[in-house]
């Protein structure tokens, strides 16, 4: 049997992005013949740069292999950028917090340590805005059961103060339709709110479009954008690039 049995304790960034990243792309496991958990995390060829953050952010637990590339799968024709980090006690601790039979559990108890830092990572993993503008958001829990999602949606209200709608969506797979639910944050000053949270947090430029909203009054245009470069870490002249990005792409679908 494979194991680190040497505790070391994760940093609080690592931790931060960890507990945000197990809510969206990443997955905490322990297979069968190890001891020891250790965290996977995928990403697509069009997110290689924020990929590649959370691998230079988890130095800590990587070994020397722990980035590759995987074909395409699925309905994408781009290929994956994959983390995969080392065995660690650290990990396991975090595994035995947040999942039960090796699945992952939503509970508050852990919920409640997670930083604008862990927010900032499970949207830009899983959510977007949506509405001519983006000026509505949406967190894709797809993968959660109606009870973690209120639990989720709860957690958002109580600690972070921002109201959100449970709801469900229906899709079809393998030709079965299948309902899933989703966390909407329907009101825009709700969404503003959240996002001037993670706004500093924003860890790449290409992550950029899933903060900026977008106006046809130039004035409402022009504080937004104000506000967005007064919070991130980001020079003007990068968030006016990716505003006129989206802005391009939003105006090809008018």
């Amino acid at each position: 049997m494979q194991h680190d049995s040497r505790y070391v304790p994760l940093s609080d960034q690592a931790r931060a992005i960890i507990l945000g990243a197990i809510l969206g792309d990443g997955s905490l496991k322990i297979q069968n013949e190890y001891s020891n958990a250790n965290l996977q995390i995928r990403h697509s060829e069009t997110q290689k740069e924020y990929l590649l953050w959370k691998a230079e952010r988890l130095s800590e637990i990587s070994g020397d292999k722990s980035i590759s590339v995987q074909k395409a799968d699925g309905f994408s024709k781009n290929k994956k950028w994959r983390f995969f980090s080392k065995r660690t006690p650290a990990l396991t601790e975090i595994h035995r917090l947040t999942h039960k039979h090796n699945k992952l559990c939503i509970k508050r108890k852990w919920l409640n340590q997670m930083t604008p830092l862990s927010l900032a990572v499970w949207w830009c993993d899983d959510g977007s805005l949506i509405g001519y503008g983006g000026r509505k958001g949406v967190f894709c829990t797809d993968g959660f059961d109606e009870s973690s999602v209120r639990i989720l949606a709860h957690y958002l209200k109580v600690v972070w103060n921002i109201r959100v709608i449970v709801a469900p969506v229906g899709r079809k797979r393998d030709g079965k339709q299948e309902q899933y639910w989703r966390i909407w944050i329907r009101s825009q000053e709700e969404l503003k709110k959240f996002l001037r949270i993670i706004i500093p947090y924003i860890p790449v430029p290409s992550m950029l479009y899933k903060t900026i909203l977008l106006y046809k009054d130039s004035q409402f245009q022009e504080r937004w954008i104000s506000e967005v470069v007064n919070l991130s870490r980001f020079p003007q002249a990068v968030i006016m690039a990716e505003y006129e990005k989206k802005k391009a792409k939003w105006d090809c679908y008018r």
